[in-house]
């Protein structure tokens, strides 16, 4: 089998395992992190009513650094408008990433910013 096809399949079985026990609501979303080589996209999702209560990406930010230091100031920025729309609470969903590096600079930076999780 393709190399390429297995990595997939091995991310496909990850997410779905951390997504088996994670749910959002409206008062306490899921926090979901997409990771890509050049962007960070994050959501606060309420399951139960299948929308997206806010969004944020890397473009949102005008500041240089490292894509760590950036998922950091994104972490605050999320954390910022959610408690505009009076959100304290999430539910974090990592998605198939290990809690390290960036996604870990993200949680950090929405700690920082007020979420509780």
């Amino acid at each position: 089998m393709d190399n390429n096809k297995v990595k997939k399949q091995k991310q496909t079985r990850r997410h779905a395992r951390v997504r088996s026990q994670i749910s959002g609501t409206s008062e306490r979303p899921r926090f979901s992190v997409f990771r890509s080589n050049k962007g960070l996209f994050l959501q606060l999702i309420d399951d139960l009513n299948g929308q997206t209560l806010v969004s944020v990406s890397n473009k949102d930010i005008k500041e240089e650094g490292t894509k760590t230091d950036l998922s950091f100031e994104l972490g605050k920025l999320i954390a910022e408008k959610a408690k505009t729309k009076k959100i304290t609470a999430v539910v974090f969903d990592r998605g198939s990433y290990k809690y390290h590096g960036r996604v870990k600079a993200v949680a950090d930076g929405a700690r920082e910013g007020g979420l509780l999780f």
